[in-house]
C-alpha cells in the first residue's frame, strides 16, 4: 500500500470513529431499540401456516402471530381422512420472536399501532414451528394449526394438506419463481399459477422475496396487497389497474401445501444496522466485511474492552451487512462448511433431495448500485464527489456478500456436494442462485467480481475521484462457477435478478433459465437496445473504461438466447423475441419431473379475461 493511501485510510478510520461517537448515524450495536408501548392485538393468525424442510416421513409447519401466546400446535390426520373430520394427531410448536422486524415512515400498512411513524420502531412478531412426523411415503394428509392468545381465545387456520419429502420416482410439479419484491403483478401472477397448475409439490424461489427485508409489513400485511406471505397464500387483494380498468387479484394458495425453498438475493440483505434510522437507508448502506473488521481492529479496546468473541462477531456483522430477518423467517437445510479453522454451519447455501431432484441452492449475490456517472451518485463505478474525504460514507461499489470464487468456503463446499453420491445419483440436478450467469438483462454488467478501486488525482496529487473497475476476465461466475457446474453435469441452473424471462443452453447441454418477470421488468438488451455501461472515456477527464469489460448488448458470457418453442412474443416487425420483458405481461414456470419438462406461461394483465398462454417448453437431458 502506498504511504498516501495508508494516510487516507487512517484518516478515514478516525473519521468513522468520530462519526460513530458524535454524529447522527446511530451506534451500530447488536440490540434493537425497544419499541414504544403498543396496545394488545386481536387474537388471530398473522399468516396461514406454510411448509418447510421436508425429510422422509416429516415436514415442518411454520406460522406467525403478533402475540407470544401459548399452546401453539399443529394437528393432522391420515391420508384417507376427510378434511372436516377430527384431526387426531398433534405436535407442539417451538415459539421464537423475530429479532429485527421493524416498521418505519415508508411502511404501507393499516395497523393502529404503527400509524404516522416518524422513525423506525420495533414490530414484535412471533414465529411458531412444529414438526409433523410419521407421515406415510408419497401421501398427503390434512392439517391445521392453532394458537391461544393472551386473552385465552384460540385462533385456528383452515385445513390444508402436507406430506413428507417425496420418494424417488414420485412425479412432482415444482414452481420456479423469483423477484416478487412487493411488485404490482405478483398477486396476479400467483393467482394464475394456482388456477393453471393446481396444487404444486414444491416452490423454488431464486431470491428477492421482498424489497426491504427488515420491514415487517412487506412480508405480512402490506396495505397495497403485495405482501410476500399473503400473495403466496391466496390471502390478498391487490388492485391492478390497466387501461382504465381495475381488477383485484388474490394471489395463490400455494405454500400452505408446498414446501418453500429459497435462496438469498440482494434484497434479503440489510446493510449497517441502526436502531431508528429509516430502513431504506440502512438497506442501502452495507460495506464489505473487511472494512468493518478494519474499523473494529483499530478500535477494539473501545468497542469490546473485554475481548468477548461473540461481541466481536456481532459488531462486525452489524457494521457491514446481515441477513438476520431472512434467517429468522425460514427453516432450510443446514450445511457443514469445510472450515479448517473451526466447525461452521449455514443455511445460506444448502442442498436437498426431493424425489428425483437434487436441489443445490447457492448464495451468489452482491449489493446493487446505480450505474450513473455523476458527481452526486454513490454507484457501481464511483463514489460521490462529496464523500471523497470521508471514507466512512463510501459504498465500495457492487461488492459481493458471500465469496464464490475458486478456493472460497462456499466453492469448497460445492465441490464436495457435486462429488457426493446424493448429487451424482439424482435423476435431475438443479442449481438455484440469484445472480445470472447468462442474461439479456441489466444486472449481469458489470462482471461478478470484487471491485478494483482506482484513485484519480490532479497534478498536485489531490484526490479527485474514487472509482471502481470490474475486469470481465475475473468474473467469478463465468470463470469459476459455471465450468464447475457444467463439468458436474448440472441439468438446470435457475436464477433471477434482472426481472425478465430468457433462457440459454450451453454446448455441454446445461440449461440456464431466468424466469423473474413476475411483478415488473427493467428491460432486455438485445439487437438495437443497449444496457447502461460506462463510456470508454469521460469528457474532460483522464478516466477510461475498457469497452471489452462492459458489454452493452446480448449475453456478456457468450451464449445466444433461445427463442420460445411454442408461442413467442413478437416485435413490431413480426420477428419472434427470445425474451419476455414487460410491465403488463407476467410470467411463471414449472418443472414437472415425470417427463423432465420445464414449461413457461404468460398472462397479459391488460386482458384480464384472457387465457394463460404456455409459450415455451423444453426437456432436461436434451
Amino acid at each position: 500500500m502506498r504511504r498516501e493511501d495508508l494516510t487516507l485510510l487512517t484518516a478515514g478510520l478516525l473519521l468513522v470513529l468520530t462519526a460513530i461517537l458524535l454524529i447522527a448515524l446511530e451506534p451500530r450495536t447488536s440490540s434493537v431499540a425497544p419499541s414504544s408501548e403498543v396496545t394488545a392485538v386481536p387474537t388471530q393468525l398473522l399468516t396461514d401456516p406454510f411448509l418447510q424442510y421436508p425429510t422422509p416421513g416429516t415436514v415442518r409447519v411454520v406460522w406467525f402471530t403478533e402475540f407470544e401466546g401459548q399452546d401453539h400446535q399443529v394437528r393432522w390426520g391420515t391420508a384417507d381422512q376427510r378434511p372436516d373430520a377430527n384431526l387426531p394427531n398433534q405436535a407442539p410448536a417451538l415459539t421464537t420472536q423475530l429479532t429485527r422486524t421493524r416498521e418505519d415512515g415508508q411502511s404501507r400498512l393499516d395497523h393502529p399501532n404503527f400509524a404516522d411513524l416518524q422513525q423506525t420502531v420495533r414490530r414484535p412478531i412471533w414465529r411458531h414451528e412444529a414438526e409433523v412426523t410419521g407421515l406415510p411415503p408419497g401421501q398427503r394428509v390434512p392439517y391445521r394449526v392453532a394458537s391461544t392468545g393472551p386473552d385465552g381465545i384460540v385462533a385456528e387456520s383452515r385445513v390444508f394438506t402436507l406430506a413428507g419429502a417425496p420418494i424417488p420416482g414420485q412425479p412432482l410439479k415444482v414452481l420456479l419463481t423469483s423477484d416478487h419484491q412487493n411488485m404490482p403483478m405478483t398477486a396476479a401472477n400467483l393467482q394464475k399459477v394456482d388456477e393453471t397448475l393446481g396444487r404444486v409439490d414444491a416452490v423454488f424461489f431464486a431470491g428477492d422475496l421482498v424489497n426491504i427485508p427488515d420491514r415487517a409489513s412487506e412480508w405480512f400485511d402490506d396495505s397495497r396487497g403485495c405482501g410476500f406471505f399473503p400473495c403466496l397464500q391466496g390471502n390478498t387483494s391487490y388492485a391492478l389497474e390497466r387501461n382504465g380498468r381495475t381488477v383485484r387479484y388474490r394471489g395463490g394458495e400455494i405454500i400452505q401445501h408446498a414446501p418453500l425453498f429459497t435462496t438469498l438475493g440482494n434484497h434479503e440483505v440489510m446493510g449497517r444496522f441502526a436502531a431508528t434510522a429509516p430502513l431504506g437507508e440502512q438497506f442501502n448502506q452495507p460495506v464489505p466485511r473487511q472494512v468493518a473488521v478494519g474499523l473494529y481492529e483499530a478500535n477494539a479496546d473501545l468497542f469490546n474492552p473485554a475481548g468477548d468473541p461473540e461481541l466481536r462477531r456481532q459488531w462486525i456483522v452489524d457494521n457491514s451487512f446481515n441477513s438476520q430477518t431472512y434467517e429468522d423467517l425460514f427453516s432450510l437445510p443446514v450445511t457443514q462448511v469445510p472450515n479448517p479453522d473451526r466447525p461452521e454451519t449455514t443455511s445460506r447455501y444448502y442442498a436437498i433431495t426431493l424425489g428425483d431432484v437434487r436441489l443445490v441452492s447457492l448464495y451468489v449475490t452482491q449489493i446493487w448500485r446505480p450505474s450513473q456517472l455523476n458527481a452526486t451518485t454513490r454507484g457501481r463505478y464511483q463514489e460521490r464527489e462529496a464523500d471523497l474525504g470521508t471514507p466512512q460514507n463510501w459504498g465500495h461499489g457492487q461488492h459481493i456478500f458471500e465469496p464464490i470464487e475458486r478456493g472460497s468456503l462456499q466453492y469448497q463446499w460445492l465441490e464436495q456436494e457435486l462429488a457426493s453420491d446424493a448429487f451424482r445419483q439424482a435423476r435431475y440436478k438443479v442449481v438455484m442462485m440469484h445472480h445470472p450467469p447468462h442474461t439479456l438483462g441489466d444486472n449481469i454488467v458489470p462482471a461478478f467480481t470484487n471491485p478494483v478501486r482506482r484513485y484519480d488525482r490532479d497534478s498536485q496529487g489531490r484526490l479527485t475521484g474514487v472509482r471502481y473497475e470490474y475486469p470481465r476476465a475475473d468474473d467469478y461466475i463465468a470463470r469459476d462457477l459455471v465450468p464447475l457446474l457444467e463439468q458436474a453435469g448440472v441439468d438446470l441452473v435457475f436464477y433471477g435478478h434482472s426481472h425478465l424471462w430468457n433462457r440459454f443452453v450451453s454446448p455441454q447441454g446445461t440449461h440456464y433459465l431466468e424466469t423473474s418477470n413476475v411483478g415488473n421488468s427493467y428491460g432486455a438488451f438485445w439487437n438495437d437496445k443497449s444496457r447502461p455501461v460506462p463510456p470508454e472515456t469521460i469528457e474532460g477527464s483522464a478516466v477510461t473504461y475498457s469497452p471489452t469489460d462492459y458489454v452493452a448488448q446480448g449475453d456478456p458470457n457468450g451464449l445466444e438466447p433461445v427463442v420460445p418453442t411454442l408461442a413467442p412474443l413478437r416485435d413490431d416487425s413480426g420477428q419472434p423475441l427470445p425474451y419476455v420483458a414487460s410491465n403488463d405481461i407476467t410470467v411463471f414456470s414449472v418443472f414437472e419431473t415425470e417427463k423432465g419438462t420445464v414449461s413457461s406461461y404468460y398472462f397479459d394483465t391488460r386482458q384480464p379475461n384472457s387465457e394463460v398462454v404456455k409459450f415455451d417448453e423444453f426437456r432436461l437431458g436434451q
